[in-house]
């Protein structure tokens, strides 16, 4: 692989950070982008060669593809349409896994997903690379593997911290995670938790300042130390609490509702609603973001924030 040349479609958070190391460790990267528009001005200002996203396959011999999930079945139809890449590399298996992608045969076709944003991906993100998962899709060359850990280790990936799984194990729990825990079940209990304080009479930015402000802290410490690490370094008083009201809150009720959304991931509900959420424009979307907005909450945390003055706005 030293010899071809890397192209990297999407120049976001991801495809940046993964450009500039894999431009580091020394290959020759091109960015495709569309012509005029912010990315390809950001990708031209770091000194990348821009392309036309669909011409960039006709210059490169591996295309990672790190795009938004909707664009990718259109994109994969264009790059068919040229023989030179080998490898095709996603950072997500969804539209392997629920869709049905133009794919050569002689392709390689890999996920490369790093555990954790770009920034932290360019920067090192620990001494020898972040972890990500490793998975083959399809195996033309009988290289796939090994290719996409040289991949994923150029791209600011630690050699030894890949992680080996399936296209379905991935793109499955990545969507649990985010709708259960991530994304969805941390917002919605957060707000729940919030609403309750406020209700009952208490100051909203106080309020916010507990159930919102100190998540940081807690996921921090179970991400260094797990569940039991963490509960080994905060207060007998806290301990307690965490051991008998949790359970209260994260019940049978809660856990068949777990099961619920895993079973709609698998069995296809949620792409479908997904699909049609795209086709119509993302208007649910569009309601429920500009609902959020709205929300008192969001006026206390706006007023909780400015007591963080060393914390810069994202």
């Amino acid at each position: 692989m030293r010899d071809w040349t890397l192209g990297i479609l999407g120049y976001g958070n991801q495809g940046r950070a993964q450009a500039m190391n894999l431009r580091d460790s020394g290959y020759r990267v091109r960015v495709g982008a569309r012509p005029g528009g912010f990315s390809a001005s950001a990708a031209a200002g770091d000194g990348f060669p821009v392309d036309d996203p669909g011409d960039l396959a006709h210059e490169c011999d591996l295309i990672a593809l790190l795009t938004p999930d909707e664009t990718h079945v259109p994109l994969f139809a264009r790059m068919a349409l040229s023989s030179r890449p080998q490898v095709i590399v996603l950072a997500h298996g969804f539209t392997l896994r629920f869709a049905e992608p133009a794919l050569r045969e002689e392709w390689d076709v890999v996920l490369v997903s790093p555990y954790g944003p770009g920034t932290a991906l360019r920067a090192g993100g620990r001494p020898g690379g972040l972890p990500a998962l490793i998975a083959v899709h399809r195996d033309g060359s009988g290289h796939a593997r090994e290719r996409a850990r040289a991949y994923a280790v150029a791209a600011g990936c630690s050699a030894r911290s890949l992680l080996d799984a399936s296209v379905a194990e991935e793109a499955e729990m990545d969507l649990f995670g985010e709708q259960a825990v991530l994304c969805g079940g941390l917002a919605a209990l957060v707000q729940a938790a919030w609403e309750t304080l406020v209700a009952k009479g208490y100051d909203p930015v106080l309020a916010y300042m507990e159930c919102v402000q100190q998540i940081g802290l807690t996921a921090e410490m179970i991400s260094r130390f797990g569940i039991a690490g963490m509960r080994e370094r905060i207060s007998s008083l806290a301990l307690y609490g965490d051991l008998t009201r949790g359970p209260r809150l994260i019940d049978a009720k809660v856990r068949h509702a777990l099961d619920e959304v895993l079973d709609e991931i698998r069995g296809g509900e949620f792409v479908t609603e997904w699909t049609r959420e795209v086709e119509r424009g993302f208007p649910a979307s569009r309601r429920g973001l500009e609902e959020s907005r709205r929300r008192p909450i969001e006026d206390a945390g706006s007023a909780a924030r400015r007591f963080f003055v060393d914390r810069p706005e994202v």
